[in-house]
Formats: structure tokens, C-alpha cells, sequence
């Protein structure tokens, strides 16, 4: 494989479905943004035209999902990611304590697969899960706060993610 693991999206079966549908629904409703615009169009002066203007606005949005799920969708690993029990991979749920000893349990991973859970999800690009990539259970890291501060986290428990 030429992709790195931190560039795969591990979906589950039921995420990658979920996501598969949307795709079939926004391609669908292709035509129907169409014959929206062409309706809108021919209301006259495109300066002044609010209607026709939000549906190619619409449009733009719709045509980005389209892009951005085929994208993931061709980038994504089906199943479970391969997991070494206490190593923090794409793909596990960890469960991280803070200095202030405030456990957290978290999915190092895609929003994707995550966006239906109860789950937080951290992005291994993210500077949190970039600190925890790689980091074995009891293994303290650290990482960039967005105002430049530090902050200290250990790595108290991998397992996978069961969607």
C-alpha cells in the first residue's frame, strides 16, 4: 500500500454505507439543482435574482460534498484497523488523562466515522492526535495548545472502534 496509515480513513462497514448513500442522494439530486437554476434563470435580471443566486450557491455546496465524499470514499480502509493493543493508531478509541487528572475517552480518526457516535473525534493531523500517534498505553506526550501553551496527556487505554 503507498498510503500511510495516517492517510487512510478506517470506516466501518455501516459508516462507509452511510456515507456511499449520501454520495447516490447528492449525485441523484443533480438534475434537480439543475432544473432549479434554469427555473430561477429565467425569472430574468441575474443581478437581482436571490432565488437563482442561492441555488447555484447550493449548487457549489452540493458539487464540494459530491467531491469530498468520493475522495474519502476512495481513500478509505473498510473494517477494523489493525491495532497493536496499546498503541494509539487511526482507527482505536483512547482513553487519555490530562494533568488536572480529567480522563477522556476519544476516537483518534476520521469526523466521518465518528459523526454518528457519542464520541469525541481527534484528527491524527490534529496537534492532540499528532502527540498521541504512535504513544503506548502509559506513555506521557505532549502538545501545542492554540495559544502556544503546553499540555501534558497520558495514554491510559487503546481499543478499536466498533462504530
Amino acid at each position: 500500500m503507498t498510503v500511510t496509515d495516517t492517510q487512510v480513513t478506517w470506516l466501518t462497514q455501516e459508516a462507509f454505507e452511510r456515507l456511499k448513500n449520501e454520495l447516490d442522494e447528492l449525485i441523484a439530486n443533480r438534475p434537480v439543482i439543475a432544473a432549479e437554476i434554469n427555473a430561477r434563470r429565467e425569472e430574468g435580471d441575474l443581478k437581482e435574482n436571490g432565488g437563482y443566486h442561492a441555488a447555484r450557491e447550493e449548487q457549489g455546496q452540493q458539487e464540494a460534498r459530491i467531491r469530498q465524499l468520493q475522495e474519502l470514499l476512495r481513500t478509505a480502509q473498510v473494517g477494523t484497523a489493525p491495532v497493536d493493543s496499546d498503541v494509539a493508531a487511526p482507527g482505536t478509541v483512547l482513553t487519555i488523562r490530562y494533568d488536572d487528572d480529567d480522563t477522556e475517552q476519544v476516537l483518534l480518526g476520521s469526523h466521518e466515522e465518528g459523526s454518528h457516535g457519542e464520541l469525541q473525534v481527534i484528527s491524527p493531523n490534529s496537534p492532540l492526535g499528532a502527540a498521541l500517534l504512535g504513544a503506548r498505553v502509559g506513555e506521557t506526550r505532549e502538545y501545542q495548545l492554540p495559544d502556544g501553551g503546553q499540555m501534558k496527556v497520558t495514554l491510559t487505554a487503546v481499543e478499536p472502534f466498533g462504530g
